[in-house]
């Protein structure tokens, strides 16, 4: 395959390739990886951080490399945590080519644009609050004119078939059953003697995939990458048709509430599935029909790129026939989703964000929390610090855009359309990986999945070997040993603080908890006091 030339830029000669960690170290959003050689620099993923305020704010600080002296970007595939800062790398000077599988690319041309109009959006909502509150406005991370600078330099390739990257380097994809286009990516970096052979897994999809055939993956390797996701978490054996019953027994569940049912989901993958198995249970059984709002332009544009790949994925067909079912209605305008929430009883809402932190689901959250009769279902992995993961944890008030909001509804969570593939899993897939010969980094996880499947792997490969990298943590490859490297270069981000609660969280169930202290006292009497207390603790500290 034709590529660009490598680009020229002034940089440090490494004499052993070197691997740093930028994102989804102990934690599973950032993800990117910068790989330098003695010949280029490349990255695998530059996605966007989600979770606490502390951990998004990287997306707005200056990447930790830079972009114009990377040679090349390969993209695991289109999710935004793996994606969603390639516009910001393109408006801060790369110019290299973007290497991904074509379903890739074709997701990616809806969702980074769309990513980029959330930010305008966003920021804009945020800088009217700014500027009543005199603070200081701000710019959104990239724009709509990045992101369609950005997918000219996209280059789409096939699975299983070699491509040169750079000079010293060939990559090859692999599909990794996660969603439309996800690939596992196998490298190999020319130096003396044999090629160092480094497999990075992406995000590796579960057995039973709706509409994903398992993942593949070459074996024999120098080195693995491998995510953790759910490395503590077991489902069990679970079927399709087993899947589908867990969901019938919670649509019947929301139905017999007589409110709407509220599920949060990422617009890509996650919505098509849930649409066919909602597709098969009403079919099934008339007594559940009931209106199914896809309320997210994304969703929309997306499922007309899954429509068009419907022969590559498994139940393409059932998929084409959920899209055209009178009972499902995608809205795009801004009136059409606030209109839904005038309704009344049982319909369904599929919006995103799947962890609840933007999008149109906020409105439909704040619309629905503080009803009993609402069920809110959630469908993924929540991140800590995310709201969908507050509410997951049993938060029984929460803030949305500044509002307080009691949370009465039932709150729910049906694992079993995650993307990821759970430990039992990823240690099957490992194993079919070996020999690897050097090392296993375990990324793509928060403390408790990478603990836990290390030790799951030690029976199978030497715990020494096993490292799971902090964010900036830099490595020198070989082929006979690894060592760690002294960058010296700070950290973007305390190792303590990464898919942690943060102050911004600890803040707003602060406020609430000082709401709700004040407005349970019997009289003004008792408010005033609060209020006096609370005002010495804030002198005090200024002292």
């Amino acid at each position: 395959m034709a590529i660009d030339a490598p680009h020229r830029h002034s940089r440090c000669i490494v004499t052993k390739p070197r691997l740093r960690f930028r994102g989804a170290a102990h934690a599973v959003t950032g993800s990117c990886y910068e790989l330098e050689t003695e010949q280029s620099r490349l990255l695998i993923d530059c996605g966007l951080f989600q979770g606490s305020k502390s951990e998004r704010s990287l997306n707005y600080e200056p990447f930790p490399f830079t972009p114009a002296t990377i040679d090349a970007v390969i993209l695991t595939h289109a999710h935004i945590d793996h994606s969603g800062l390639l516009p910001k790398l393109v408006r801060h000077g790369f110019s290299g080519a973007i290497h991904a599988t074509r379903a890739t690319v074709d997701l990616c041309s809806v969702m980074l644009p769309d990513s980029a109009h959330i930010q305008e959006m966003e920021v804009e909502q945020l800088n009217r609050r700014n500027a009543r509150r005199g603070r200081p406005l701000v710019s959104p991370i990239y724009t709509g004119q990045d992101a369609d600078a950005c997918m000219t330099l996209f280059r789409g390739a096939e699975y299983d078939k070699w491509f040169k990257v750079a000079g010293d380097v060939s990559a090859r994809f692999w599909n990794a059953g996660h969603l439309l286009g996800s690939a596992s990516l196998e490298l190999e970096i020319l130096q003396p003697g044999e090629p160092l052979r480094l497999l990075f897994s992406g995000d590796i999809g579960p057995d039973h995939k709706l509409l994903q055939s398992d993942p593949e993956a070459p074996s024999d390797l120098d080195y693995l990458i491998c995510e953790a996701t759910y490395g503590d978490r077991d489902r069990g054996d679970i079927t399709p048709e087993g899947r589908r019953l867990q969901l019938l027994q919670e649509v019947r569940n929301a139905a017999e509430a007589k409110g709407p049912l509220i599920i949060p989901s990422f617009a890509v993958e996650r919505t098509q599935e849930l649409l066919v198995d909602l597709f098969r249970l009403m079919k099934d059984d008339k007594t559940l029909s009931a209106p199914i709002f896809v309320d997210s332009p994304l969703a929309t544009r997306a499922s007309a790129i899954f429509e068009r790949h419907a022969s590559e994925i498994e139940e393409g067909e059932m998929l084409k026939a959920a899209f055209t079912s009178p009972d499902v209605r995608f809205t795009e305008t801004v009136d059409q989703s606030k209109a839904i929430n005038r309704l009344t009883g049982f319909f369904i809402v599929i919006a995103a964000s799947g962890m609840c932190d933007a999008g149109r689901i906020r409105h439909h959250l704040k619309a629905n929390l503080w009803r009993k009769n609402a069920t809110v279902m959630m469908t993924g992995f929540q991140a800590q610090g995310s709201l969908g993961r507050i509410l997951i944890d049993g938060a029984r008030r929460i803030r949305i855009q500044g509002e307080e909001i009691e949370v009465k509804a039932r709150i729910r969570q049906l694992d079993l359309y995650s993307g990821h593939a759970d430990a039992t899993e990823l240690v099957a897939w490992v194993k079919d990986r070996l020999p690897i010969r050097t090392a296993i980094f375990l990324t793509h996880g928060e403390e408790s999945g990478l603990r836990a499947l290390k030790t799951r792997l030690s029976a199978v490969f030497s715990p020494e070997a096993i490292i799971a990298p902090q964010i900036d943590d830099a490595f020198e490859l070989s082929k006979s040993s690894l060592s760690k490297v002294d960058i010296n270069e700070p950290r973007r981000l305390a190792p303590e603080k990464v898919a942690r609660l943060d102050w911004h969280n600890e803040l707003s169930k602060l406020l609430l908890d000082v709401s709700e202290a004040v407005n349970q006292q019997a009289d003004e009497r008792g408010r005033a006091a609060i209020i006096r207390r609370l005002k010495r603790a804030l002198e005090a500290s200024k002292e």
